[in-house]
This record gives structure tokens, sequence and C-alpha cells, in this order.
């Protein structure tokens, strides 16, 4: 029986994507014209994107490129661009990748996201080993200098540091924070600033929306802007789940970052529908735990009434991104499809998750439909 729905599957998923008119071998999947898009259905509201993977930016994954420039007009490096990949070591750095990625968005006219200047983990090596600050003010100024500046003019937005907070607010104890304090934000977006002043500097973090991280977010944003650093969005993760978070406490985070005069990106969204251990919140990718059954119950694809639940888990979400439409201005998913989604292997790995709009063979879920329908606000 799984064989036959696999098959199903295949032929729906070239009927989705096959162009009006005779195909032959060397034509790729391409979904028709004919139909809205997810870019098209926002365009006067915000841009949309998704974070590519390593075989779509080299279109290996050719019905996957294919959906990205037919749907997104922005787009993220899922991993390709951090530190440990980019820099392995002191004086090597890896751009073959990275310029494809770059080349991608600028031949499809898409906006293009760098992921991410600073970040504690997936970082190389040598940098944990750093104990000097005027070293590690040196090696990131090095990074940001060469990394930015390869990429200076074609990178539109730059996460420039990701995830420098904890839950209450106060500042990760990362290795850039045991060495140097608070000062390697300000280096990182002061550089950053210098190196390519034309590009949007945000910070980005999970968990934006709890109060107290929200506080903290705020006052490191302050603080940035008190000393004249240019600092132009706050970009809210969003790993979410059928339940939570409250989008009110979504929304309140939204009032307050645009109360500092910068725009709100959700630069990570995808929502689980799997069960959460311990009720487990965010992104702390060092976080894991063991397999179940429990924990993985549709290894054969989402039932109906769940796909009904994510939709209109999705609807909720995107109805107040229209609402604060002035405010937003990027909404990124994490993956394209649920089969490339890092949800199947975080927390517990080897689980099949369905987070995404897109299913295991790149077919729109009732998620999508749903949010495409949505009346949007007339501006």
């Amino acid at each position: 029986m799984r064989f036959y729905f696999h098959l199903l599957g295949i032929i729906l998923t070239s009927l989705f994507f096959t162009n009006c008119g005779e195909t032959n071998a060397d034509t790729p999947l391409v979904p028709t014209d004919t139909i809205p898009r997810l870019k098209t259905n926002f365009t006067n509201a915000f841009t949309i994107g998704a974070a590519l993977n390593e075989a779509q930016i080299l279109e290996t994954d050719q019905v996957g490129a294919s959906l990205i420039k037919k749907e997104f007009n922005t787009i993220t490096p899922e991993n390709n661009m951090k530190w440990m990949y980019i820099h392995p070591t002191l004086d090597s750095f890896n751009f073959s990748i990275c310029d494809q990625y770059v080349e991608f968005g600028r031949k499809n006219n898409m906006h293009i996201v760098g992921h991410a200047l600073l970040w504690h983990s997936q970082i190389a090596e040598y940098m944990n080993e750093v104990k000097d600050s005027a070293l590690m003010a040196s090696y990131i100024d090095q990074h940001i200098r060469k990394v930015a500046g390869h990429y200076k003019g074609k990178i539109d937005t730059w996460d420039v540091v990701n995830e420098a907070l904890n839950e209450d607010g106060t500042f990760r104890e990362s290795n850039f924070f045991k060495v140097m304090g608070p000062s390697y934000l300000e280096q990182a977006f002061r550089t950053a600033a210098e190196v390519d002043p034309t590009a949007t500097l945000i910070y980005n973090d999970y968990n934006m929306w709890k109060p107290e991280k929200r506080a903290g977010a705020v006052k490191l944003v302050k603080n940035l802007q008190e000393k004249g650093i240019k600092i132009d969005g706050v970009g809210m993760q969003a790993h979410w789940s059928l339940i939570g978070p409250d989008l009110k406490d979504v929304e309140n985070s939204i009032l307050a970052y645009a109360e500092l005069g910068v725009k709100v990106m959700f630069t990570e969204l995808d929502v689980t529908a799997l069960p959460n251990p311990w009720e487990l919140e965010g992104a702390e990718v060092s976080q894991n735990f063991e397999g179940s059954p429990f924990m993985d119950p549709y290894p054969d694809g989402l039932p109906d009434s769940m796909q009904v639940k994510l939709a209109e888990r999705y609807s909720d979400i995107f109805n107040l991104f229209l609402k604060h439409q002035d405010k937003i201005s990027r909404v990124t998913f994490w993956g394209v499809n649920d089969g490339g989604s890092w949800l199947n292997n975080w927390p517990i790995e080897n689980r099949t998750n369905h987070p995404l709009f897109f299913d295991r063979n790149y077919l729109p879920k009732p998620a999508y439909h749903k949010v495409m329908n949505l009346n949007q606000p007339k501006n």
C-alpha cells in the first residue's frame, strides 16, 4: 500500500511542477505561472522566504530549486555561511558554495540574507580556544571584514549576531562573551556597518516572544543605538508548535521591537506537529533526547485531522503578520519541504516531522492553501 501512495505522490508532484506543453528529459520540473504564489500573494505585505540547503543552492535538487524560484522572493542559507564552513581555519575561507548561493539569489531577483556572521554554535574550533580579548577582537574583525567584504553590495541583509541572549534576557556565556563581554556585539555591528553600509543589519534569536528575553533584546538594541551603532532590525526566529507560543506574546514583541524604530523579521518559521519532550521551547541545538514511537506518531504521513490543526495554526500566525505588516519586512520559513526540515532530527533524531507548507513530495499542504486564501488588508 505504501508503494502506491509513493507512486501517487510522484505523479502528483509531476503534475504540479510541469509546465504547460510538451517536455523532454532535459526539461526541469517547474511550476506553471498560471496560479498565485506565496511571493505574489504577499507582495504588498512582506517578502516571503525559505532557508536553502546545499542541494537546493547547487540545484542538484531540481524540483526544490524550481519551487523556490516560483514561491519565494527572499532566501537564507541554512548552514553554508556559518563560521565553521566558510572560515574553517584561521587563514582559510571557503566561498565556493556561498558564491553559488548569492548567484542563485541575484539571478532570480531575490532579497539575499547572510546567515550568520557571529554565532557561538557551528563555529570553527580555534575560536573556542581564544582567551585573550584583543586576539578575539582581531579574529572577529578579520572574519567580518573578509566575509562581509567579499559579499559587499550582494548580501541585502546580514544576521550579524545570532542567539546572544539567555531565556531570562541576560547574555549567553558564549566564548565571545566570556572573553570580551558585551563589547563583542558592538564590534560586530560596528564592523559590519563599516564594511557594507548599505546592508540591513539585524540581531537574530529564538523565543523573542518571551517577556524576559524581549526585555533583554530591547536593552541590547537600545545600547547599540545609544552608542550610534547601526542596527536595522530584530529577527524573531519562529520555531513554534501547534499550541505555543500564545500569539498575544508574539504581538507584544512585535510592538516592542517596532517602537525601537527597527524592522521586525520572522526569520526561521516552522510549526512542529509532533509531541514536544519536556515542553521544550526554542531552538537550542545542543539539546537532544531519546526517541520513542510515542514521540514519532506520524511516520507514514500527517493525518487529515492534524493537517487541519496545522492549517489553522498557520492561518492564525499569518493573520497576525498581516495585521502588523507595516512593522514586518520579511517572513522566512526554515526549510523548503518537510523532508528537509531540521526538526526531523531535533530535539529527537530520526523522527518524521511535518512543519512546513510543502510535503516530502514538494506538494502544497492544506496549510499552504489556507494561508493563500487569507483576505489581506489593502494598502
